[in-house]
């Protein structure tokens, strides 16, 4: 059996619908801006796909903006200027476990960005969401809130329509990073309250390098785009489309979209099968977020005194990729600022693995983890205790 690939939160492989429409538009010549035929064609790709995206998010496509990927998306999101109804954005609040993108306060000066805990089971703290809302409506201007749907580390599904409702009431705009929920479970904009999604084509078996920041309704004006010059994407990103990315992006939304209720109790089964297995080879784990709801694909767990960094290097000697949290660290094995707000002991944090399975993932993929884990832990046993493995 060759590698078995278990970290599709940090990146999904490529869906063969997907690499099909790729194919097919790099035999497209055009420039999505030129009249002539080949540019019609180019452009009738690009406006298929973004048709696509919009069906994914239940938006209209006109409110569909490509970008380079989620960080850009995240990025030309959280900015101070936005207007609503006459209305500026002038400050950003964002929950304690955003992905970095987020965390960094995108376009607002640092003095007006400020977070709002989780309680401990990873979803955010509504109460503290309006209490801080309230304390910082004294300081005038409109909040911008941002609030991810599912976090990427431990596949928590955060309450986003309470949430909006806490935020509106305040007359504040909702942003949802839906990147790592988008295809998993339904992510409908309206359905959710959002007035801005963000999503990234590589996380639902899309190419990587395209993503999509999504408007609710065109009374929402974004402030000035991240690049500029051309007219491209109704003036609000400026650069010649990336159309065979785009492509590969629309595809995968709409092959998302069309098995996510099949594929959710399938991988939910499969995720229930490998906790189960863990449980039994480790009576002492932990599972992160489990007494929340959680995404169908995704286990975050750690077993005390078993070191992330050793596990994650021996599973992959055994042929196996796993994580120890979010892909965007430079690769490095650090303490997670997602267990972290969540109040989990840092020893323990970090032990912490991620487990995030998908559409190809079969059972006997996790069959082979846990017999790795299981061959892992007797190891550690008899290192420490001398116990015969």
């Amino acid at each position: 059996m060759g590698r078995v690939y278990l970290d599709w939160n940090a990146t999904a492989p490529l869906r063969p619908e997907a690499r099909a429409a790729m194919m097919a538009a790099c035999d497209i010549i055009g420039n999505p801006s030129s009249i002539h035929g080949e540019g019609r064609a180019a452009r009738a790709v690009v406006e298929a796909a973004r048709r696509e995206v919009a069906a994914l998010a239940g938006a209209e496509p006109r409110n569909v903006t490509f970008t380079s990927g989620g960080t850009e998306a995240n990025l030309l999101a959280l900015a101070p200027g936005h207007q609503l109804d006459g209305a500026q954005t002038a400050w950003l609040l964002h929950s304690a476990i955003e992905h970095p993108s987020v965390r960094a306060g995108g376009r607002f000066p640092s003095e007006s960005v400020a977070e709002v805990p989780v309680e401990v089971d990873g979803r955010v703290d509504l109460s503290a969401l309006d209490r801080r809302l309230a304390a910082r409506a004294e300081s005038g201007g409109r909040p911008l809130v941002s609030i991810m749907l599912a976090n990427n580390e431990t596949g928590v599904i955060q309450p986003v329509q309470e949430a909006a409702r806490i935020v509106h009431g305040w007359g504040g705009i909702l942003h949802v990073d839906a990147i790592q929920a988008a295809g998993k479970i339904p992510c409908d904009i309206d359905a959710l309250g959002a007035d801005l999604m963000t999503l990234s084509g590589h996380k639902l078996g899309g190419p990587k390098g395209v993503g999509a920041v999504i408007v609710r309704h065109q009374g929402l004006h974004l402030a000035d785009p991240l690049f500029k010059g051309g007219g491209q994407e109704r003036g609000a990103r400026a650069g010649t489309e990336n159309v065979t990315g785009i492509a590969g992006f629309g595809a995968a939304a709409a092959a998302a979209a069309a098995a996510r209720g099949d594929e959710a109790a399938r991988l939910a089964a499969l995720r229930d099968r490998l906790e189960a297995g863990l449980k039994a080879i480790a009576p002492d784990v932990v599972i992160f977020g489990a007494s929340a709801e959680r995404l169908p694909n995704t286990t975050c767990f750690a077993v005390p005194d078993v070191r992330a960094e050793i596990a994650l290097i021996a599973l992959d000697l055994d042929g196996i990729a796993v994580s120890s949290g979010s892909a965007c660290s430079s690769g490095k094995v650090a303490a997670s600022h997602v267990l972290d707000a969540m109040r989990i002991e840092r020893a323990l944090a970090r032990c912490a693995i991620r487990v995030s399975l998908g559409f190809s993932t079969t059972g006997q993929e996790v069959h082979s983890l846990l017999e790795a884990w299981n061959k892992l832990a007797r190891a550690l046993l008899k290192r420490t205790h001398g116990i015969a493995a």
